[in-house]
């Protein structure tokens, strides 16, 4: 809660990255917020309101996971929410003939974007939700101390890069900014 509203401000890719990780962790408790509490929330040094708040948080997402239908897999409408106004303004960026440098960098990024998608099988996420399963896929191989290939640590470095500017326009938009400041 405390962090997942930080990165909100911050930063909107590493925001998405951090509440699928909470899906999952909620996952990985089976939905048990007395599992969560003993794993996730009493370790925190904060105080006990702050835990109180948190464990709140925690159980609100439990609760929409299951309205959802998202306990097994999948994400939160509200996350869905995110990713769909970063598509949205990917498009209108791709569009848009003063964003040259936006345009670049996506078509530095759409072969790996492409691989991507042949590899996801029947569910081909868009490019942009490519983009995002990569990294997280990613953030999962290095948890579990994986090897990773150079190859796979060229493209993410090419798909966070490409990620970084969506992300810096994406804020300058929330503030009003993209038209007068980019």
């Amino acid at each position: 809660m405390i962090i997942a509203s930080q990165k909100r401000k911050e930063n909107i890719s590493e925001y998405l990255l951090y509440m699928w990780q909470i899906e999952d962790i909620i996952r990985a408790n089976s939905l048990d917020i007395e599992k969560i509490k003993k794993q996730v929330i009493d370790p925190y040094p904060i105080s006990d309101q702050q835990k109180k708040e948190m464990t709140e948080w925690y159980e609100s997402l439990i609760e929409m996971m299951r309205r959802e239908g998202v306990v097994e897999k999948g994400h939160l409408q509200i996350n869905k929410n995110v990713l769909a106004s970063m598509v949205e303004l990917h498009q209108s960026l791709l569009q848009d003939p003063k964003h040259s440098d936006y345009n670049a960098e996506f078509y530095r990024t759409l072969p790996y974007i492409v691989e991507l998608r042949a590899k996801a099988g029947e569910e081909k996420p868009g490019e942009i939700e490519a983009c995002f399963n990569a990294l997280y896929g990613m953030l999962l191989l290095r948890l579990k101390g994986q090897n990773i290939s150079a190859e796979t640590q060229n493209a993410i470095k090419q798909i966070s890069k490409f990620l970084a500017l969506l992300t810096k326009f994406y804020h300058l938009d929330e503030k009003g900014e993209l038209n007068s400041s980019d």
